[in-house]
């Protein structure tokens, strides 16, 4: 059995209770600092800061209300992504700082850090609400490669996926977890419908002889 509960339900809409809960949380320190990632550039084509926005609306979609949870979703990649980020800009942003920073050192991939082993941190250490922050930024990620055409990337990604971010999925949001297993699946039909499979073990067999 899983450290926490997992989230199987996924509202329609916004109630009132929320919303209200949502209008007490101010993004715009943190918004502002998201911005530095503008001139980011994405494989799949426009900038991390929408990828920022991306995954905050993910959250929302997903029914999360949880301001230390959206503010670093908004700032999620800023110290990897931005050489030399001053973490004392989210420090100073509000009150909330120091636990925005903590979710997103979670969820920053070390200098140097191996990929597999920066996942396997998170799945065996991550807090509930870093593997929540993950699964939206995947869930986003994987959309993204709806418009990457490199074949080799897609495979590897959805490996890592699949290996890595189902098990992550499947201990806190249920939901998630499929929207996840969907995903992988049409990333693989794709592979499937452009010959990927037997192209490459056409090439293994003749770099084997």
């Amino acid at each position: 059995m899983g450290k926490y509960v997992m989230q199987t339900e996924k509202p329609e809409k916004m109630d009132t209770q929320h919303m209200l809960q949502l209008k007490g949380i101010s993004l715009a320190p943190y918004l502002q600092l998201s911005t530095m990632l503008i001139g980011k550039r994405r494989r799949a084509g426009g900038n991390m800061f929408r990828h920022q926005i991306d995954t905050f609306s993910i959250l929302m979609d997903y029914g999360y209300i949880d301001s230390v949870l959206l503010k670093a979703s908004v700032i999620h990649d800023v110290v990897e992504d931005i050489p030399g980020f001053d973490t004392n800009l989210i420090l100073n942003a509000d009150d909330e700082g120091t636990k925005v920073l903590e979710l997103v050192m979670e969820v920053t991939k070390r200098d140097g850090q191996k990929k597999n082993d920066y996942l396997k941190h998170i799945v065996a250490n991550g807090s509930h609400k870093a593997k929540v922050l993950k699964c939206a930024d995947r869930i986003s990620n994987m959309i993204s490669l709806g418009f990457v055409t490199d074949a080799a990337f897609i495979e590897r990604y959805c490996d890592e996926t699949e290996y890595f971010i189902f098990p992550i999925a499947l201990e806190v949001d249920y939901n998630m977890y499929q929207e996840l297993i969907d995903l992988v699946m049409t990333r693989r039909a794709y592979l499937e419908n452009i010959n990927y499979w037997d192209e490459k073990k056409r090439k293994e067999a003749e770099s084997a002889k």
